[in-house]
């Protein structure tokens, strides 16, 4: 009553929507404030306001009614097909592509449930915006989250073929400072980027280049339209190297250049009890990305195209492209 008084500013309008009297919802207002010792109401005949304490009050009582609900919902899954509402948030780029599809997929198995999908590069508070089930790329910091591991983050050094034509292929990650380098603007720089195994210590590479950008498409479009060389996540880049459109530059380092090493992860609160639909929905990304993931079995199924020898007459090997 106390949440309804609060939303309204009115006891009359609350006590007309639950058919009551204003007496009576006055009186369950003055038991709750006799039971917290405090006064949450400002009260006259012109108008209704939060004390102070009925402020802090206010979102506790949001979360007190909340979590009663959740656990209605915690038995009632425990005996029927799952349903509900469901919260999920991902990076905006890789909720697009590998999330999303999902999602699709997931409601499609489970129709009586509700999925809140919010795609959005910020990091986001999962207590505070009730978010059950959360994407997070890299390498997670200590934290009370319950992490689940989806799939290894693998970061590739790829060029388009017209870029590589007009200034070569480097044979090494070192010949990548005489190279345009498309770099990402965002400081701190996430782990792994531009760092190759054994190569500087394990440690980035000074390259340089003439377009740094906090958004990783734009990158993504820069190198597919020639004007440099990019490294990014494999998630993104395996669909144009498995079309010819991007080729992979020293293959061989592709897993190891960051220690310790980034991956995908989905995290949630413990203890909610949306728990079960949460951990339903993370079984199915995990099922849906496989291991290893789609998106990286594209890209190695390529890549052991091209690393077989060529043809005896000189002809390239099967899948192929000119560099």
């Amino acid at each position: 009553m106390f949440l309804a008084v609060a939303a309204a500013g009115s006891l009359s309008q609350v006590a007309r929507g639950s058919a009551v009297a204003v007496s009576s919802v006055s009186r369950k207002i003055d038991a709750l404030e006799k039971e917290l010792g405090v006064k949450l109401l400002h009260r006259s005949t012109r108008m209704l306001l939060l004390t102070d304490a009925g402020e802090q009050f206010l979102p506790r009582a949001r979360a007190i009614i909340a979590e009663l609900d959740d656990a209605k919902d915690a038995f009632a899954e425990s005996h029927a097909e799952p349903r509900g509402v469901l919260t999920v948030t991902a990076p905006s780029s890789f909720g697009r592509r590998h999330v999303a599809p999902a999602v699709l997929s997931f409601l499609q198995q489970y129709p009586l449930l509700e999925i809140d999908l919010h795609l959005s590069d910020q990091m986001v508070d999962l207590t505070a915006q009730r978010v059950d089930v959360a994407i997070r790329i890299g390498v997670l910091p200590d934290s009370d989250l319950v992490a689940t591991r989806l799939a290894p983050m693998r970061r590739l050094a790829c060029a388009s073929p017209a870029y590589l034509a007009r200034h070569g292929r480097p044979a090494t990650p070192q010949e990548l400072l005489q190279h345009n380098c498309l770099s990402v603007a965002t400081l701190p720089v996430p782990q792994g980027w531009w760092c190759f195994a054994g190569v500087n210590g394990n440690a980035a590479l000074p390259v340089r280049g003439n377009l740094r950008c906090d958004d990783t498409e734009t990158l993504l479009q820069a190198a597919l339209a020639g004007v440099g060389v990019a490294h990014l996540a494999s998630w993104m880049v395996s669909e144009p190297i498995a079309a010819g459109q991007l080729l992979q530059l020293f293959p061989d380092t592709a897993d190891k250049g960051a220690t310790p090493q980034p991956a995908i992860h989905a995290v949630r609160m413990p203890g909610r009890s949306h728990a079960a639909k949460a951990q339903l929905f993370i079984a199915h990304l995990r099922a849906g990305f496989g291991a290893p993931p789609y998106w990286d079995a594209v890209g190695d199924e390529l890549g052991d195209a091209l690393s077989r020898p060529a043809a005896a007459d000189g002809a390239p090997p099967p899948g192929s492209r000119p560099a």
